[in-house]
């Protein structure tokens, strides 16, 4: 009994110690993602895109704000924003102080949940569970002026929209959904063969559920950005994400991957996100991250594995 007792304490404190380091410190210990998308037509100039997601800020989080600032250094050619930037209704100035110079640069953006409803306390393992498709909203909180903040900036609202930029001579034309977590998504509204006559053909969502990365290939979008799944959150060394939060497989809950569809494939990147829920502050194995996908040229002749990690995980 004895031995069965300090057996009890030592996987206590274990347990202890992988929260304090998971809620002290690697929730705050932001890193930066690279990638590369080859996607461009032959004789493009590459395109430093900067994918923003789940950055879920609240007022007194200054680290998450400092680091967003210093973001600019990186000289990005376009920012494409996956949603679910605030958690608390004071959020959006401080936000738009946070993203700065970022806000001159060509943008485009899409809203997740917690851009319409705050955060509601909970027990933190429910994040671990499976999506049974229940939802629980918390206060609503200001979208319409995080929207209106972002059209200022001449950022494109792609939620169930289509739209156009050119970016460094090169022609993008995206399409975007709404938040599918929500169900907010529709898909009829941009439906149909991506634009032919761009040079490169984005797709946009918050959440990548599958109905919405295939219909996106299957419509011949080149890539498509997405968030939402935090990374998985909670990591496992050698095993991967525990859950998704959506009906995505979890070996592509972050990261670079391929996509596959109705006969044809798209580039598809998921950003981990740079926060978490005020109500389940930690991350293990998973550090909070934005991703600088720098778009270049197609090669000639490539290979085409069913899917593709070309980061670390």
């Amino acid at each position: 009994m004895q031995s069965l007792s300090k057996a009890a304490v030592g996987v206590a404190a274990i347990g202890a110690c992988t929260f304090a380091y998971s809620a002290g410190y690697e929730v705050r210990a932001f890193r930066l993602r690279e990638v590369e998308i080859p996607c461009l037509p032959a004789g493009s100039e590459t395109v430093r895109v900067l994918h923003l997601s789940d950055i879920h800020l609240t007022p007194s989080q200054h680290k998450k704000q400092e680091w967003l600032r210093s973001l600019a250094d990186l000289q990005p050619d376009l920012i494409v924003n996956t949603g679910d930037n605030v958690s608390h209704s004071d959020s959006v100035p401080v936000l738009m102080r946070a993203l700065g110079e970022l806000l001159g640069v060509p943008g485009v953006y899409v809203l997740g949940s917690n851009d319409y409803w705050g955060p509601v306390v909970k027990s933190p393992l429910r994040y671990l569970m499976p999506d049974d498709g229940s939802r629980l909203q918390g206060p609503r909180l200001p979208w319409g002026d995080l929207k209106a903040a972002f059209d200022k900036a001449g950022w494109l609202d792609l939620n169930n929209r289509t739209g156009a930029l050119t970016v460094r001579g090169t022609r993008f034309a995206f399409a975007g959904v709404d938040d599918p977590h929500l169900c907010y998504d529709k898909l009829d509204d941009v439906a149909g063969q991506a634009d032919s006559s761009a040079d490169v053909r984005l797709g946009v969502s918050h959440a990548p559920y599958l109905r919405v990365l295939d219909a996106f290939t299957r419509d011949g979008y080149d890539a498509i950005f997405a968030g939402h799944t935090h990374g998985g959150q909670v990591r496992l060394p050698g095993y991967g994400a525990l859950i998704t939060n959506c009906d995505l497989d979890g070996r592509r809950s972050r990261g670079l991957h391929r996509h596959m569809a109705h006969g044809k494939e798209a580039w598809l990147h998921v950003s981990a996100g740079l926060g978490t829920s005020p109500y389940a502050p930690y991350r293990f194995c998973c550090y909070p991250e934005a991703t600088l996908a720098t778009l270049t040229t197609k090669p000639r002749h490539r290979a085409s594995p069913s899917y593709v990690d070309a980061t670390t995980g």
